[in-house]
Formats: C-alpha cells, sequence, structure tokens
C-alpha cells in the first residue's frame, strides 16, 4: 500500500573534509528514494546535513589557524554547494551548529537525565579520535582502530554515562520481527550475532576534555558526545525549534513542536556500513527512552575501493564527485553509482570503469536509442504527426502494440519491485533492458524500408504505429530513468513535443499506461544527450 508520507535521511556528514564519493553515493541514493516516492504521490521529507561537533574538528580547525565555527561554515557550504550541483533535492539541510539544534538537544538531554537515564561515572578505554568512538580491545585489530587502523592509546575521563544496557533484549526482540527493520539481511544479521554474543555496555554520553561542542544543560562541565548530538538531527531536522514541555510524554511534545512532526518515524535511514552499529544500538535505545517510534528501516551500503585500493588522502586517491561530474555529466555520475554496484553491497570504482559505462550504456545504449527514434520520427515527417485527426490519433493509441508493449508492462513490474526492495542496479537494469528491446524492435520492424517505399503526400498505417510505439517507448523510459537521472528525463519529455509540463502534473500510475502519448505529438530532435567519449 502506497503511503501518503515519506521521510528519508542520510547521516550528518561530519565536517572535517569536503564531500567525497562515498558520502555523494549514499546522498545520491537517497535522491533518488525521494524523487521515486515524489512520482508516485507521496507528500516527502527529505533531510541531509553536517555534522560540525566533536575534538577532531577542533583540533583540524587549530592546525588550519581559524575558529572551529569558521573551519565547519566552510566545510557545510562545500556539502550544500556539491548537493546542489549534484542536484540533490533535500527539503532541508541541517547543521548540527545551528541554534535551534542547539536549543532541542539541550531540552532532549534535559528530559532524559529527568527521568533518569544519565549518570555521572569516569570511562577509561580505547579512543579514536577520527570516529569519534571508544572500543573495547576485543573490537580492535592489532590494537588499532578497525576503521581507520591507527594504533588507540587508553584514555580517561569523568562522563556521563546512557543506560544503553537496559534496552539490549528490546532490541534485539524489534530487530528480530522486524519491528525495527535491518537491510540487507546480512546487516540484520551482524547486528543480532553481536547482541547475542556481547551485553551491550552503558556508554558514555559526554566529555570534558572536548570544548567544542553542546554543553549539558545539567552540567556545564560536560560537552555532548557528538555521537548523541548527530543522531538528534533526525529529530530536529524535522524544524522542530524546542520541546516545549519537559514532560515524559516527548512525544506529545514534538507533534506541538512542528508541523514537519508528521513524517515521524523515518520511513528510511541510509547510511554506510560503518556505522551502523551505533545506528542499531545508542540511536534506537535513546527513541526508546524518550518513547518515540523507531525509525522503520535502516539500509546499509558497502564501502568503495577504487582500482582495488582503500580511497585515502595518503594514498591521494580520493574521488572528488564535483570534479567527475563535470567531465562525465551530473546525470552520468548519478547512473555510474547505482547502476555499477549493487547497493548493499562492497564495490570497485575507477575513472576508467566510469568511462566503459558511460559510452556502452548511455552515449551507445540511452542516448543513440532516443537520437534514432527521433530522426525517424522527424524523418517521416513532423507534419504527419501534426496533423492527424482525433479519429487517428485514437486508433494509434488503441492499436494493438504488440510485444513492444507488453515488454514495457514487465519493465515496469520489475522497476518498482526492484525501487521498493531499495535495489536500484535491478531498477536500473529493468530499464535498459526495455531499452535493448527497443533496438530489437527497430531491427524487426525495420522502419527504414517503409520509409524508402512511402509514397509522397501519403500515409503508412503500419509504419505510423512503429513510430508511435518507440515514442511512446521514449516517454515509458523517461519516467524510469526520472529519479537517477532528472535532467536526461527532462531532455528527452522536451523532445517529445515539449510534454514535461503535461506529464509532470501525472500520477505515476496513469504515467506508465501504455498510450499516454498523444497520436499528434510535434517531435523536435536536440542535441545529443550523451556524446561519446
Amino acid at each position: 500500500m502506497i503511503k501518503n508520507k515519506f521521510y528519508i535521511t542520510t547521516p550528518v556528514y561530519y565536517a572535517n573534509a569536503a564531500p567525497h564519493i562515498g558520502s555523494a553515493y549514499t546522498t545520491i541514493a537517497a535522491d533518488v528514494l525521494a524523487r521515486w516516492h515524489r512520482m508516485g504521490g507521496e507528500e516527502v521529507f527529505f533531510l541531509a546535513g553536517t555534522d560540525e561537533h566533536g575534538g577532531k574538528i577542533a583540533e583540524q580547525a587549530l592546525l588550519e589557524g581559524k575558529s572551529p565555527q569558521e573551519f565547519v561554515d566552510n566545510i557545510s557550504a562545500q556539502f550544500q554547494f556539491a548537493w546542489d550541483a549534484l542536484n540533490i533535492s533535500n527539503n532541508n539541510f541541517l547543521r548540527t551548529t545551528d541554534t535551534e539544534h542547539i536549543k532541542a538537544v539541550e531540552e532532549v538531554l534535559r528530559i532524559l537525565y529527568d527521568k533518569g537515564y544519565f549518570y555521572k561515572g569516569a570511562y577509561k578505554g580505547f579512543y579514536c579520535q577520527d570516529c569519534e568512538q571508544f572500543y573495547t580491545k576485543t573490537e580492535l585489530e592489532d590494537g588499532r582502530c578497525p576503521y581507520h587502523q591507527k594504533e588507540l592509546k587508553i584514555i580517561s575521563e569523568p562522563c556521563y554515562f546512557f543506560k544503553l544496557s537496559q534496552f539490549q533484549d528490546k532490541l534485539k526482540d524489534l530487530i528480530e520481527k522486524d519491528k525495527f527493520e535491518i537491510r540487507p539481511l546480512e546487516r540484520k544479521n551482524e547486528i543480532l550475532g553481536f547482541l547475542g554474543s556481547q551485553k551491550l555496555k552503558d556508554v558514555a554520553i559526554s566529555r570534558t576534555k572536548i570544548k567544542w561542542g553542546i554543553p549539558l544543560p545539567f552540567d556545564k562541565e560536560h560537552t555532548c558526545y557528538v555521537w548523541v548530538d548527530a543522531f538528534l538531527n533526525y529529530l530536529t531536522g524535522l524544524g522542530v525549534a524546542t520541546f516545549s514541555s519537559r514532560s515524559s510524554d516527548v512525544n506529545r511534545a514534538l507533534k506541538s513542536a512542528t508541523p514537519n512532526s508528521k513524517f515521524w518515524p523515518p520511513d528510511v535511514q541510509l547510511m554506510a556500513k560503518d556505522i551502523l552499529r551505533v545506528h542499531a544500538t545508542i540511536w534506537p535505545s535513546l527513541l526508546l527512552a524518550l518513547d518515540l517510534p523507531l525509525p522503520r528501516k535502516l539500509f546499509v551500503h558497502g564501502f568503495f575501493t577504487t582500482n582495488g585500493r582503500k580511497m585515502s588522502k595518503s594514498l591521494g586517491n580520493i574521488l572528488d564527485p564535483v570534479e567527475i561530474s563535470r567531465q562525465f555529466g551530473v546525470d552520468g555520475l548519478r547512473y555510474f553509482l547505482l547502476a555499477e554496484i549493487p547497493f548493499g553491497k562492497d564495490g570497485d570504482v575507477s575513472i576508467k570503469r566510469l568511462k566503459e559505462r558511460y559510452n556502452s550504456d548511455l552515449a551507445n545504449g540511452l542516448g543513440n536509442l532516443v537520437s534514432r527514434v527521433l530522426t525517424m520520427a522527424s524523418n517521416d515527417g513532423v507534419a504527419t504527426f501534426r496533423s492527424r485527426s482525433t479519429s487517428e490519433n485514437r486508433r494509434l493509441k488503441s492499436a494493438t502494440p504488440g510485444e513492444i508493449a507488453n515488454f514495457s508492462s514487465q519493465s515496469w513490474g520489475d522497476y518498482e519491485k526492484a525501487m521498493r526492495e531499495i535495489q536500484f542496479h535491478k531498477a536500473l537494469e529493468a530499464c535498459w533492458k526495455f531499452i535493448r528491446a527497443c533496438d530489437s524492435y527497430i531491427e524487426q520492424e525495420k522502419p527504414w524500408k517503409l520509409m524508402k517505399n512511402q509514397k509522397p503526400k501519403t500515409k503508412n498505417q503500419k509504419l505510423d504505429e512503429i513510430i508511435y510505439n518507440l515514442l511512446e517507448s521514449l516517454r515509458q523510459i523517461a519516467w524510469m530513468i526520472l529519479p537517477f537521472m532528472p535532467d536526461t528525463a527532462k531532455k528527452i519529455f522536451d523532445q517529445l513535443g515539449g510534454i514535461w509540463e503535461s506529464e509532470n502534473d501525472k500520477p505515476l500510475v496513469e504515467a506508465k499506461e501504455w498510450g499516454g502519448l498523444k497520436g499528434d505529438v510535434r517531435v523536435e530532435k536536440g542535441e545529443t544527450l550523451f556524446p561519446r567519449l
């Protein structure tokens, strides 16, 4: 059943460095889902942002001779520029240094403290500055951080703890029953294995040695641990200015705080696998403590390598998504990232592979089909498509189109199933099978022979039907690629007689029905969609 509302989030990206191909991957994926749900007539709220507190940021700002605020202002601006450049349609961009976010976090911290979920103690453990996270000895790899491979030292300091241990059985039950859904299944099993083999420990939620953070409202000597501050963006990003009540009924306070509270809880939260564990334990436990509904689904994707090697600044192989989009086009990059790697799996990306996909799938595939069809339609006579009578238009739309229309229907079935399962590569595979079917249809019907034998100022019913079926196929394909390549889809609609405005008003259930293209459409062949590299 289609819901009326859809709320999707990406993590707030840590503002210690400019956006890279990994953060672009998550954000483009979220954008595709947001656009697809909008196509289905749903009201969508799509949240992005930057996480701007913590010791690592303060340290890096000092190295660059800037205040922490100046430093994060610059990094956050780079993220916002990148998302604009990559055609991201987020409804809000939250910064954790925003005044309203800070006020709301302080209120939530006060509520949890008053409810008895925080207590004061001292933490001693292995701390990774890059992760902003403590690790147990068993979680290390040869004494090093499992993600950054840096040797960690034990640190100790006073802190407040959150009673995370109270939620272990509840979390395990919710995850097992998919009431708190984690996908792909191997990630669900990973978390269940962790909860089944290890006891959750109470987690530190404050620091005294780090001053660049939100002070605890009940103890100003402590600043809020960056993960708690960052997690709460999913609430405050809906526009929550503050929780007007400190009562235990936070749900009621949330509902009274913003009209966007209707979107809570998130339908999907997308993230990379390195932050799954905290999102599957600390984050839902905070919500349970606040008596708030949990996110419906966490969907976790894998890591990238490039040319078989891990990306890192030291190796100099970090890929800049904006720079790549200048070479291959925004839609070229968007297509490649989601077609190349099954979403949820690890994968390798490279400029060489991007160029190969661009030429084979976009230039020789989609771009070539659009060019062939529009050329034939133009050669058949633009006037023919403009001057048909109403009865002829009706005949064209009702003519039995045969296999190509059936293939369209089958493609939509495969496409929508894949989108519901967040399997972007399969959705694109369905679309490209349709593109190849159109090429086969052209080779089978050989419309150029009918054109060659057509007498001047006469009409050929068979030729008209072939051309109409191909133009209608382009309309269907434009709808399929719309979430992935919105600019390209609009260009196709524009070449099909400038129908973008009328198509944009259609619900998807109507748009995907065969025969939606008017028989008197005036085609206008435009520039090549994807010039071969």
